[in-house]
């Protein structure tokens, strides 16, 4: 159960299911010494009674219980089945194959409410990254005071210490430190923080200490709010689980008077006696009982979920693991997403005699009073290089709309910008620089073109939205996986877009798309019954990522938006836990369908081995150990190791 205050999301604490275990030891312990005395020590019934009903009533009490709450809903469940196969096997003097029907049974419950509690854990483990504590600094003295998190709000001021844990979400004011923000995204390597840069609730600090402002109440945090989805999530039924939760009292109901229809031909047919037709009866009812089935899904979709937060991969629920195992096509937003999201210069071409740090040094200059987006990357690229633009001067700074820029440096007229810009100003270029800018602009990149009149120097720098590194491969690693077709959607240039998608190796792509031409195509691929995913940055595609059977946004940690609108969230910057995700979708489905045509065939199994005169106890053994085994499969995947997308 969740209840909420004003500040923060509070979870009651989960137990390991100690008492349920604890009652089915009970009831294996007092089974094997009945089956001991009753077959050798103490043949009197009357002296193994009690020890029958000590096993029956610890064995018994959880489905007695639950058959109860659902009869007083007006509904049967297979608890019913279970109390009622034992109940029968009392009846007809076999204590022992019903002892045996509900400590398997038992251990079956015991089984799932372990692998429940595990799941849990990763909720639990969450909330206790987030101290209780943090060292808020008043602004007015600077002095320190020690608080109770809860008690803080927004614009508050905290100092966090090397070693500490952030208590909140915020921006670092002073300082720097390296941030290790594995228990969020999964990722391993610690992240530098510097001034501006956000921090996140739960994460650990390095050997820096640093001032953070408050930005976030701490119900918002991104790590309350995971907690909340995960939560959420583990606590949705997938259509699998709906289906059979669908039928199963249809069903129950269909077995017992399938047992009761058995009871009355086997009489009057087959056997001499009602005691016999009553045994005939219990054994199909133990046979058709479809426990088996009904864990066939939930045991391996809490599991993966958990599987996957471990990895740095959120599901907002299991609905959406088992959608996201069917996909067949996915489309892929370009800028944020297979790009950086942000320009850099990705080649720097200069005429000969030319030197690369005069060259970068003359355009550094110039750009630095541009307010132009590109004009950043030049800056960035020139104190790489280590070039010393800064340190000229500057005069008769003008900036042109659509042509470029142009001052005096030094004395020397430098300008920076189109062809349009120097036939403006009357300034003839060297040669190679239109060759050169044309190729690069034919590779879809932005082609800066940079004179120096006076020193008879020139060049063009290259700058564009670099390829994620490990795009390419993930790409590869989907195909390697069943992805059919990825798409790649973008609302850049044609050229742009084929340049990109040359380079990853897509199957098709879109561009000039504005946000609805994205959901016009996402309901194009639709069509014919294909499965299709979006993977986004979770800003401009939120409509795309909520159109798409299975919306995944990438760079959870801080965002808003990937957090509400998509379906499934990467927690880290990078599309390495895209094949993750798909791939434990699909390890999960391939469980399920396991499960379910293993506890069919068991079932089918054991209802025609009834007209062979099946004894009660191989029923009870087939049916609860078929159980035991779907449950544990579902547990594999908590180990599953997960294999190296590169």
């Amino acid at each position: 159960m969740t209840t909420k205050n004003q500040n923060a999301t509070q979870y009651t604490h989960s137990s390991p299911p100690i008492a349920s275990a604890i009652t089915t030891a009970i009831c294996a312990f007092f089974t094997a010494v009945g089956f001991v005395l009753s077959h050798g020590y103490a043949s009197t019934s009357y002296f193994c009674l009690p020890i029958w009903l000590v096993a029956y009533a610890a064995g018994g009490f959880r489905p007695l219980k639950e058959s109860l709450s659902a009869m007083f809903d007006g509904k049967l469940n297979v608890d019913t089945l279970m109390v009622a196969a034992a109940l029968g096997a009392a009846i007809l003097g076999d204590w022992v194959e019903g002892a045996i029907l509900l400590f398997l049974f038992s251990l079956s419950g015991t089984l799932e409410a372990f692998a429940t509690y595990r799941t849990n854990r990763s909720i639990e483990s969450l909330i206790q990254l987030r101290p209780r504590q943090a060292t808020r600094i008043a602004i007015d003295s600077s002095l320190e005071e020690v608080v109770e998190v809860e008690s803080l709000h927004l614009g508050d001021v905290v100092r966090v210490r090397p070693g500490e844990r952030f208590a909140i979400d915020g921006v670092v004011l002073d300082g720097e430190s390296w941030v290790d923000e594995s228990t969020l995204t999964g990722e391993s390597e610690p992240i530098h923080k510097v001034l501006g840069a956000d921090v996140f609730s739960g994460t650990m600090n390095g050997q820096g200490t640093v001032s953070v402002r408050m930005t976030k109440a701490i119900a918002d945090t991104t790590l309350e709010r995971i907690v909340h989805m995960v939560h959420e999530a583990q606590s949705q039924k997938t259509p699998t689980q709906r289906f059979v939760e669908s039928w199963q009292q249809p069903y129950v109901i269909g077995v017992f008077a399938t047992a009761l229809l058995v009871f009355f031909a086997a009489r009057l047919v087959h056997t001499a006696s009602w005691y016999d037709a009553f045994y005939h009866a219990m054994v199909l009812l133990v046979a058709a009982s479809p426990c088996a089935v009904v864990v066939s899904s939930p045991s391996v979709m809490l599991s993966a979920i958990a599987l996957a937060g471990r990895h740095g991969v959120l599901f907002k629920g299991a609905v959406h693991l088992e959608t996201l195992g069917k996909v067949d096509v996915l489309a892929m937003d370009k800028t944020g997403t297979v790009t950086m999201g942000r320009p850099a210069v990705t080649e720097v071409w200069t005429t000969p005699g030319a030197t690369i740090d005069r060259f970068l040094s003359l355009a550094a200059a110039v750009e630095k009073q541009s307010e132009h987006p590109l004009a950043i990357p030049v800056l960035e690229e020139a104190k790489r290089q280590g070039a010393v633009g800064e340190r000229l001067e500057l005069k008769d700074f003008q900036s042109l709309t659509g042509l470029g820029i142009h001052a005096r440096v030094d004395g020397v007229w430098v300008g920076v910008g189109r062809e349009s810009l120097f036939a403006t100003s009357n300034v003839e270029l060297l040669p190679g620089i239109q060759e050169t800018a044309q190729r690069i602009r034919d590779a879809g990149q932005t082609a800066l073109i940079v004179v120096a009149v006076e020193e008879k120097m020139g060049g063009v720098i290259g700058v564009a939205d670099r390829l994620r590194p490990e795009a390419s491969r993930t790409i590869a690693n989907l195909k390697g996986l069943g992805v059919r077709q990825v798409v790649l959607l973008t609302g850049d240039h044609e050229r742009v877009a084929q340049a990109i998608a040359k380079e990853l190796g897509v199957d098709e792509v879109r561009a000039g798309l504005l946000p609805d031409g994205k959901v016009t195509e996402l309901l194009r691929l639709a069509r014919d019954g294909r499965c299709v995913a979006m993977i986004g940055d979770g800003v401009n595609d939120a409509p795309a990522l909520a159109t798409a059977d299975v919306g995944i946004a990438m760079g959870g940690a801080g965002t808003d938006v990937a957090l509400e609108v998509a379906d499934v969230v990467l927690m880290r910057d990078d599309l390495k836990g895209l094949p993750l995700a798909v791939w434990i979708s699909r390890v999960a489905r391939k469980r399920v369908r396991q499960n379910m045509v293993f506890a069919f065939l068991t079932i089918a199994v054991l209802v025609l081995s009834t007209f062979f005169e099946l004894p009660l106890w191989i029923g009870v053994l087939g049916h609860e150990g078929s159980t035991v085994l779907v449950v544990l499969n579902g547990l594999r995947m908590l180990w599953e190791r997960v294999p190296a997308f590169e």
